[in-house]
């Protein structure tokens, strides 16, 4: 009886403060306790994780709150906030400017035979090292037959 008690003005606690350290602090309630609860109590946990939602409500609308009255007070780094985070005009942007050059050769011997030892040096089979190299080459071939305004032209013209 004495623990749903102490669940209950836990419960309550985090309504208002949804931080556990601190809701434990403030009713005298350990924090192995509270997790022991809930491990052991499946509704408690669900009270409390509601009861932690509805606290972090309480505490945006809080904030919120002194946002609207440090732009009442003409705190700039509170417009400066409202405004990157409520209009887009003012949102912070990343601009990427930036060309991919699809170059595709046929790989060298060399070359195939670097993959095929870093493919089994990864522990996969030599046979799967073939069909890799073979679907490579195969989509090299295919982009061959396809126009590319990257692609140099060859000396007659012709792509």
């Amino acid at each position: 009886m004495k623990n749903q008690k102490q669940k209950e003005i836990l419960i309550e606690q985090l309504k208002k403060t949804p931080i556990v350290q601190v809701a434990c602090e403030k009713t005298g309630i350990s924090r192995a306790s509270y997790y022991r609860w809930r491990k052991e109590d499946e509704a408690f946990a669900k009270i409390a994780d509601e009861a932690i939602t509805e606290g972090s409500l309480f505490i945006n609308d809080m904030a919120e709150s002194q946002l609207m009255s440090a732009i009442r007070d003409k705190n700039m780094t509170a417009i400066i906030f409202w405004l990157k985070h409520h209009h887009k005009n003012y949102a912070t942007r990343v601009e990427v400017n930036a060309s991919i050059k699809n170059i595709t050769a046929e790989l060298t011997e060399e070359q195939k035979s670097i993959i095929k030892e870093a493919l089994r040096l990864a522990s996969i089979d030599s046979e799967n090292a073939d069909h890799l190299l073979i679907k490579n080459n195969d989509d090299s071939n295919s982009n061959d037959n396809q126009p590319n305004a990257d692609r140099p032209s060859s000396q007659d013209g012709s792509n």
